[in-house]
């Protein structure tokens, strides 16, 4: 048998074919064992998009914070007649907005029974929602704020399963009661 640099035809064959298979870039390459080559560069991790910039609301959390009477419609005829209810409510049982701990209003969120910190944002064409932070004004979790001037303000869940179960909720600011604002000037 004829041997090349000591070593067999047959075997020095099958040592070319090794390492030449090795270069295909298919099992493994020379850049594998840390001798560059390599056809195509590693790839990069997956980047992932940061969300847009967030869109202030144009009402303050401190405007909204106080005690409120609730009820909710899904008529819009119902409205008024809600809107008295929900007045009601304020020597019943009125609903509480609180100031959060980051900024935010404390509020119970559909379908929640815990108050949770939400945040005031703005969204596409001037419209304002409350909702959890860290989405953009707009997100499925939001309520958006259908209107606000500073004694009545309406909410209208976006996720329209929401929507069909609660309507649209209104909220009637309490009026401090009687005395309270007498006693603070003293």
């Amino acid at each position: 048998m004829r041997t090349v640099g000591g070593f067999s035809a047959r075997a020095a064959c099958m040592a070319s074919a090794f390492a030449l298979a090795g270069c295909n870039g298919s099992g493994g390459s020379l850049s594998n064992w840390g001798f560059g080559g390599g056809d195509q560069p590693p790839e990069a991790p997956a980047v992932q998009a940061l969300p847009g910039p967030e869109i202030p609301a144009t009402i303050r959390p401190s405007e909204v914070i106080g005690r409120w009477g609730f009820a909710s419609f899904h008529r819009p005829e119902d409205r008024q007649r809600t809107e008295v209810a929900a007045r009601g409510q304020c020597t019943n049982l009125p609903f509480s907005i609180d100031q959060g701990p980051t900024g935010g209003v404390m509020m119970y969120p559909p379908d929640q029974q815990q108050k949770v910190e939400l945040r005031l944002k703005g969204g596409p064409g001037g419209r304002n929602f409350i909702g959890p932070p860290g989405e953009p004004g707009g997100a499925p979790r939001d309520q958006e704020i259908t209107s606000f001037d500073g004694r009545v303000m309406t909410l209208r869940a976006t996720d329209q399963e929401i929507v069909g179960r609660y309507g649209t909720s209104i909220y009637v600011r309490c009026a401090p009661s009687a005395g309270t604002v007498a006693q603070k000037k003293r």
